[in-house]
């Protein structure tokens, strides 16, 4: 990861496509990903536990917020990414994990990420990729993002491994 603009130039991303330790890790590979963060968003329960979010009680779904320089990767390309790493046709589920927590999600941070985020949906959509089956990715606005515990970040670097990749 590199980036060479100020803080204040950056843009935060949201992506929820199933585990977080996976999607977390593809995303820290991207030049012009300045940071990840595994956690939870997209629920009403606040500072929220693993062990919680993984009832389905919380509402929160498995996410990474991605801090990115978009003069070096832009926000379609980290789309792109996002539709490429998981299936958004299977509801509350990525691979063996089902619940809620594992729904596929773009939390958008802009009224610009909304709009682009929608397009890239309906382009995937229209494509045919999926044999006819539906995109059930909800694009909803960003709320507050909670931190996963500690040994959820970079799980994949700490077991040294790149990825897990699901489809």
């Amino acid at each position: 990861m590199s980036g060479t603009r100020s803080k204040e130039q950056n843009e935060t991303a949201t992506f929820a496509a199933g585990c977080f330790w996976g999607v977390e890790a593809e995303f820290r590979q991207v030049r012009g990903v300045i940071s990840t963060r595994a956690g939870y968003t997209g629920g009403t329960t606040a500072d929220p536990t693993y062990e919680e979010v993984c009832s389905g009680k919380t509402g929160h779904a498995e996410a990474v917020e991605v801090i990115f320089d978009p003069a070096v990767v832009s926000y379609d390309e980290l789309l792109g990414l996002f539709w490429k790493i998981h299936d958004p046709t299977l509801l509350n589920r990525h691979g063996p994990d089902i619940g809620s927590n594992y729904r596929s999600a773009i939390f958008y941070h802009s009224e610009g990420q909304r709009a682009r985020a929608e397009q890239s949906r309906t382009s995937l959509q229209s494509s045919g990729a999926f044999g006819g089956r539906a995109v059930v990715t909800e694009i909803v606005p960003a709320g507050r993002f909670y931190s996963a515990e500690d040994y959820h970040q970079q799980f994949y670097e700490k077991q040294g491994r790149k990825s897990c990749r699901i489809s």
